[in-house]
């Protein structure tokens, strides 16, 4: 879904203080966007919600230390970032442990596709083989280029919001975006009818 902007304006100094009805607020505004960013990372919606949920935990912790010198909105999308990318690592740790497991005769079912756990809203039902692929082919990215693809054309932030969000210049997100999309582009090619 499109990254929007809102009328909210937080008031970082009540989020510091713990002003728990200006955290509420703060979360009221960023919740469908924070939860967007995990949904386009991991495409499966109670994933995202308990990454979202995560994301605000972190959040309302480390809200003291905000040095104000970004924008609070990329500070957050940074936390939902890193929080997407470990639990990223984290599956891909259990699969390579379910692989050594299965070649063992340990744990035979943990190898089985999990194809159930792909229902990302932005495709309808028709398009789900098709998504299941491009979101395959996403997560085969290197991670820079992931997160910039994912940002900008999933998210659909700016690439110099996205460039925020990353540390990087423009010019770097443009690169990652070119980068990953001749990549996509030539992965995907034999799925073409």
């Amino acid at each position: 879904m499109a990254h929007t902007k809102n009328s909210y304006n937080p008031n970082i100094s009540l989020l510091k203080s713990g002003d728990n009805a200006e955290f509420m607020r703060f979360v009221a505004s960023f919740k469908d966007r924070v939860f967007n960013t995990c949904l386009s990372f991991v495409p499966n919606q109670a994933d995202a919600e308990d990454l979202a949920q995560e994301v605000f935990v972190e959040v309302f912790q480390s809200v003291k230390h905000f040095n104000e010198q970004a924008m609070l909105s990329t500070w957050v999308y940074r936390i939902a970032v890193n929080k997407c990318l470990e639990e990223l690592r984290r599956r891909k740790q259990q699969k390579r442990a379910a692989f050594f497991k299965g070649l063992l005769g340990i744990d035979h079912e943990a190898l089985q596709a999990q194809s159930s756990d792909f229902d990302h809203p932005g495709f309808v039902a028709e398009n789900n083989e098709l998504a299941q692929a491009i979101f395959g082919e996403m997560n085969k990215l290197p991670e820079s280029q992931r997160i910039a693809f994912t940002l900008t054309q999933i998210d659909g932030m700016s690439y110099e919001e996205t460039a925020a969000v990353m540390g990087n210049s423009k010019s770097s997100v443009e690169s990652l975006i070119f980068r990953a999309r001749t990549a996509l582009k030539k992965n995907l090619k034999p799925l073409k009818p």
